[in-house]
């Protein structure tokens, strides 16, 4: 019996993840995933699991057109399409055998999917695409730190409001990445004629995403620390224009609300511009927006991950 069926639909952000995880288990483990006995019953390994919603992940990496996909997607598309791995709504997972010129069973599918991802991993190719994410990486902590000190030499005084911006659980579950980084695109153009940003100098967003959240949004943003002075509630407003923005699929974290917890490494409210240690804070602060300690496994093409305004000066 070749047909593998799973009861329950996963988000895009979850089975965009569970890709993830089967590579990196794949590249990490040998053997195989899954094998029949004499007797015709199935012999599980600790990789079969993470094969469990494969006409899922199928589907995902089937809009090849309309996505950019990170390394480990990119790989597993390539996997697939070596293999001439597809979904059956008769059958289920099969694979073509051009050798024997016959289907390969589930089990034997598996296997040589498995197989082949362990090649691609061993290929220069997929390191280098590996090593250029980690030099991305590098490369905008800096320009977050260059970005950081033009705004914070500004004026005398620059409020930074933190905000983490996401999406209710019963809304996750239809969410496509395009989806965040259009409201993500209405909030930053809001900027531009709602009096909440009036006496903003400068922004930072990122688009992420994580198993409890799926897809959300590190967000900060600077005033003019004379002008402005409420940063809790600021972050408030911002929150429930993301809520509005939304339509009520959204919700929020007021980051600035707990920053007490952050002592005398508090890089957010009320920043003094000749005052090291919070600048230096500052920078540690926003730095955490440009890691990639939360990946996002595929956006749209040409959309941008880390977001901020032009630079500004003095």
């Amino acid at each position: 019996m070749n047909r593998r069926h799973t009861s329950k639909t996963f988000s895009q952000s979850d089975i965009a993840l569970q890709i993830d995880d089967l590579v990196e288990a794949v590249e990490r483990s040998e053997g195989s995933v899954q094998s029949l006995t004499a007797s015709g019953k199935t012999k599980r390994t600790k990789l079969t699991r993470y094969f469990e919603n494969l006409d899922q992940m199928l589907a995902l990496v089937s809009h090849g057109d309309d996505y950019h996909y990170g390394p480990y997607l990119r790989l597993f598309q390539q996997a697939c399409y070596d293999v001439g791995v597809e979904h059956s709504p008769l059958v289920g997972i099969v694979s073509f055998d051009e050798e024997t010129s016959q289907y390969r069973d589930y089990s034997d599918t598996l296997n040589c999917l498995a197989e082949r991802i362990r090649q691609l991993t061993r290929e220069r190719t997929y390191r280098r695409r590996r090593d250029d994410a980690r030099y991305q990486q590098r490369q905008q902590s800096r320009e977050v730190a260059e970005y950081v000190d033009l705004i914070v030499d500004r004026y005398a005084t620059t409020l930074v409001v933190r905000v983490d911006l996401y999406y209710r659980s019963a809304a996750q579950a239809r969410l496509r990445v395009e989806h965040v980084f259009a409201d993500l695109q209405r909030l930053i153009r809001s900027r531009e004629r709602n009096p909440i940003f009036e006496h903003e100098i400068g922004y930072i967003c990122r688009v992420e995403q994580g198993e409890r959240r799926g897809y959300h949004i590190h967000a900060a943003f600077f005033f003019n620390g004379a002008m402005v002075r409420g940063d809790i509630y600021k972050a408030q407003q911002i929150g429930a224009l993301w809520e509005q923005i939304t339509c009520g699929k959204g919700s929020y974290h007021n980051c600035n609300q707990d920053k007490a917890q952050y002592g005398d490494e508090c890089g957010i409210g009320m920043i003094h511009r000749r005052d090291e240690q919070a600048r230096g804070n500052v920078h540690h602060a926003m730095n955490y927006l440009a890691k990639r300690s939360q990946r996002l496994s595929l956006r749209p093409k040409r959309a941008k991950c880390l977001r901020r305004g032009k630079p500004v000066r003095r």
